[in-house]
């Protein structure tokens, strides 16, 4: 008798009912053999729009094969470990409320985790343009793609020595009950826009020695919405990654000699990417030093206020009076 393998897709989502419904029906053509058991589990992150209306049509719909939850916590990391704790199927698949899936997608993610070789894998992330592109955006720059959500290693499949992204990734359900969860202290949520909630979980799992698979013919394409083709909005994203990386790992380790916190190389750094953006002629290299100085002035951000923490944590705890203090010889001890 053929063992039943059970998949859960895991998608979180925050007011985009009509971006979720092409989600949602690219997922439903999933081709999958019948000794898979697969849902997909939207956890709806606080929507105010009409979100629930749309999953229970696709529970009408295709019945046993989709699930709502609501989690009222807002922030994607709360969202996506409401959904892990949900489910008990061995593999958890997830993918963005943009997305759309190949018909494939699934089984060629999933099928690479059944044999418990591989604690994660991940796939190919093919950005959606809704024009031309700009003169002074280059896919030939990976760097620049950040904020564009693509991520294609190559065409060959094999072990990943960089973490998958989250619209496209899968992990074997030991893998959270060995490392936790995803950190709450990542992933957008109000009042913050540091990313890189799935970037750590799976630098987690290679730093502990995890092998995590890259399979290519597991493909998801991603649409870019027109307000992401400008300046500014990359600009912001790779100023709130420099954040994230210090969220992420602490302060650089390596620095000597610290102004306010901030390692001085960084300073330097980022003086020499300012005078490289002045001189740059081409549209693509100007921008590209543009980005890395909105980067590194994120990472220096990050650092001063890490630096002002610690500060304010070690005062506070110089306040606080010993609850114990020892006793002198002079007091002695009542018997």
């Amino acid at each position: 008798m053929e063992e039943i393998m059970k998949v859960t897709v895991i998608l979180c989502t925050y007011n985009r009912c009509q971006e979720l419904v092409n989600a949602l029906n690219s997922a439903a053509a999933s081709r999958l053999p019948e000794s898979v058991k697969w849902e997909v589990l939207v956890v709806d992150n606080n929507s105010s729009d009409q979100t629930h209306e749309v999953v229970e049509g696709f529970r009408r719909q295709y019945p046993g094969r989709f699930r709502y939850i609501f989690e009222p916590q807002q922030g994607k990391s709360h969202a996506l470990n409401a959904g892990i704790r949900e489910t008990q199927s061995e593999i958890l698949v997830f993918t963005d409320d943009d997305a759309i899936v190949e018909p494939d997608w699934l089984w060629n993610l999933a099928s690479a985790l059944q044999g418990g070789e591989w604690a994660g894998a991940g796939g190919r992330i093919i950005p959606v343009w809704p024009r031309p592109l700009p003169s002074w955006l280059s896919t030939d720059d990976p760097h620049t793609m950040g904020p564009f959500v693509a991520f294609d290693p190559g065409t060959g499949a094999g072990p990943l020595t960089r973490p998958p992204y989250g619209a496209n990734m899968a992990f074997r359900r030991e893998a959270f009950e060995k490392y936790g969860g995803f950190l709450t202290e990542l992933g957008p949520r109000p009042g913050s826009e540091i990313k890189g909630e799935d970037i750590e979980f799976g630098q987690r799992l290679l730093s502990a020695g995890e092998r995590l698979r890259y399979e290519p013919c597991a493909v998801v394409r991603h649409p870019v919405p027109e307000c992401r083709m400008q300046k500014m909005y990359v600009l912001r994203w790779w100023f709130w990654y420099g954040r994230a990386e210090v969220a992420r790992s602490g302060p650089p380790s390596d620095a000597k000699w610290l102004l306010g916190g901030v390692p001085l190389y960084l300073l330097r750094r980022l003086m020499r990417w300012t005078l490289q953006w002045m001189i740059s002629i081409r549209a693509p290299r100007r921008f590209s030093c543009k980005r890395n100085v909105w980067s590194i002035a994120g990472t220096v951000v990050a650092c001063y206020q890490w630096a002002r923490r610690q500060n304010a944590q070690a005062a506070a705890a110089a306040k606080v009076p010993a609850m114990h203090p020892e006793r002198t010889p002079s007091q002695g001890t009542r018997r």
